[in-house]
């Protein structure tokens, strides 16, 4: 009888310490990652603040039209410069070319 009791004396010790224990731990684990999502998401927020704020500036949208989408000011002339080729041939070598019969 007394092991009975003693067992569910333990049992209740149990479930009032170590569950509540244990959900603490967790809870604040997920509030770490919770405050370090938030970080990087303000971080985030504020570089595209700053971005915003310089794309809404004249010369910043010249620029892009210039580069993004080659539009220039009337009387001035678009030139497009290609790359040059990257690809190269090489020619057969005379010794492990065979002559047509």
């Amino acid at each position: 009888m007394r092991a009975a009791l003693f067992l569910v004396a333990v049992v209740g010790l149990l479930f009032a310490f170590v569950y509540p224990t244990r959900t603490f731990l967790d809870q604040r684990e997920e509030t770490g990652k919770a405050r370090a999502q938030l970080e990087l998401l303000q971080s985030e927020n504020a570089r595209m603040a700053r971005e915003a704020k310089k794309l809404s500036t004249d010369s910043e949208i010249e620029k892009l039209a210039r580069e993004k989408y080659g539009l220039v000011r009337p009387g001035e002339r678009a030139f497009v410069v290609l790359p040059a080729p990257t690809t190269t041939t090489v020619a057969p070598n005379a010794s492990t070319t065979q002559p047509a019969p």
